[in-house]
């Protein structure tokens, strides 16, 4: 039987290197590709400067409007490496230098070389669980539904290896496209509507595209019925041969 629960995520891009343009995001898509095979539908991102009261509160309200929140940034060495600190406040929780995140550290480090701002990255919520980090060795941590992930596109993609087993997924999303040449997008915009209105639990969106010779439109359905995105997919192509410019 098709498990048809919907299942969603919040994802916190979390630092002020994303706001001011030096750094460019790509750990979304990452997360996002990551979520789709487990019926995980991300819901809202939002990036936050680093700002203690701004995480802090966010990360609560997205705790409690999805079912999976994921934070990444802010876990690091360095003064404003803060997000951990956001976390604990954001369920009340204390905070403190666990054992078995500095035993992670140990991996990498020897015990000399565990200064106090490596230390750092070996405070954790209380009660949180660890999220190992094959690539630096720095722990992440899940605190209640909430995963905190490194910054570092290379790091944070590793740390989602250890996530997978803590995802209860729900229905899986599919998506068809059908892409033509020489139609506008508000040529075909009464027509996508009364399609898209036909069918419960589909999304329909247009995206045009040009380049130096042509322009063009994908059309895009998404849905957790493969049966029903194939029979869209026959309803917006008989559309756009009804279409006169097409």
């Amino acid at each position: 039987m098709t498990n048809r629960k919907r299942v969603t995520a919040g994802v916190l891009l979390i630092g002020d290197e994303l706001l001011s343009g030096r750094t460019q995001d790509t750990n979304l898509a990452e997360i996002a590709k990551f979520l789709g095979p487990l019926g995980v539908q991300i819901g809202e991102a939002r990036i936050l400067s680093d700002n203690a009261d701004i995480i802090r509160d966010t990360v609560k309200a997205f705790s409690e409007r999805f079912d999976y929140v994921f934070t990444t940034g802010g876990i690091g060495p360095t003064h404003d490496d803060i997000t951990a600190d956001c976390i604990a406040a954001a369920f009340d929780l204390g905070i403190s230098e666990r054992e078995d995140a500095l035993n992670e550290l140990r991996k990498r480090y020897e015990d000399n070389e565990l200064n106090d701002a490596r230390r750092r990255m070996a405070r954790i919520p209380d009660g949180a669980s660890l999220i190992a980090n094959p690539v630096s060795q720095a722990p992440g941590f899940q605190t209640r539904n909430v995963f905190t992930l490194a910054g570092v596109p290379q790091i944070m993609r590793g740390m989602l290896a250890d996530i997978t087993h803590r995802i209860e997924g729900g229905a899986k999303v599919f998506q068809i496209t059908v892409s033509v040449s020489n139609v506008g997008e508000g040529d075909a915009a009464a027509g996508l509507a009364k399609i898209e209105g036909a069918y419960d639990g589909i999304s329909i969106g247009s995206y045009p595209w040009f380049n130096e010779d042509l322009r063009g439109v994908n059309f895009v359905a998404r849905g957790t019925d493969e049966a029903v995105l194939a029979q869209v997919k026959q309803d917006i192509e008989q559309m756009v041969a009804d279409l006169p410019s097409a």
